[in-house]
């Protein structure tokens, strides 16, 4: 598409550009689901012992995440799209982080991003549940300007993000076991409510 591409170009053209930028959008663009990692640790040991629904919330939006990237596995096989530094013209857009020549859509950094964030939304502190948006934003613009991603990509996989949430949420009493161990196995209480869908 025409716009897609127009797009791609107006932010991927400030790439190269400014080093401090660059260095911020290369680490978001690949070590978001690494960040997700240290946040949910630090949410789940910060949250009062009986807060099972919160840590549940937390326990739900990673399986959301799991399951963004396993939709995108079926996706790409579907419809396989290159990504734009193969096919695009050489001089003609910037590659900022290395990355294999596999399927540009959906994008598994914004989809799992986005499917964390949307199954934190409104049931985690709110800093959590802040804090996992804001990254998700972030990867999603990240990924089209370091140059391996269209924009179409990641606007599709905010939709896969939100499709798992919502599966994962629909599901959510098959995964109340884990949690449960979870806060056994590091002496967290249960409260007498049980989880929310």
């Amino acid at each position: 598409m025409d716009v897609d591409l127009a797009v791609y170009h107006f932010l991927n053209q400030f790439a190269g550009q400014m080093p401090i930028v660059d260095a911020v959008m290369s680490f978001f663009a690949q070590y978001a689901l690494e960040l997700y990692a240290v946040l949910f640790v630090i949410a789940w040991f910060t949250l009062p012992k009986k807060e099972f629904n919160k840590r549940h919330a937390l326990v739900v939006a990673g399986v959301a995440g799991i399951l963004a990237l396993l939709l995108n596995v079926v996706i790409s096989h579907v419809w396989y799209r290159p990504r734009p530094f193969v096919t695009l013209d050489e001089g003609t857009y910037t590659k900022l982080i290395p990355h294999d020549a596999d399927a540009s859509f959906p994008s598994d950094h914004t989809s799992g991003s986005f499917a964390f964030a949307f199954g934190a939304k409104g049931r985690t502190q709110k800093w959590v549940s802040t804090s996992f948006m804001i990254i998700a934003v972030i990867v999603m613009i990240a990924r089209v300007y370091c140059g391996v991603h269209y924009p179409t990509d990641v606007l599709a996989s905010v939709v896969v993000g939100f499709v798992a949430s919502k599966v994962a949420w629909k599901f959510s009493p098959l995964i109340l076991p884990v949690t449960r161990l979870g806060c056994r196995l590091f002496g967290f209480e249960r409260t007498s409510q049980s989880a929310t869908k």
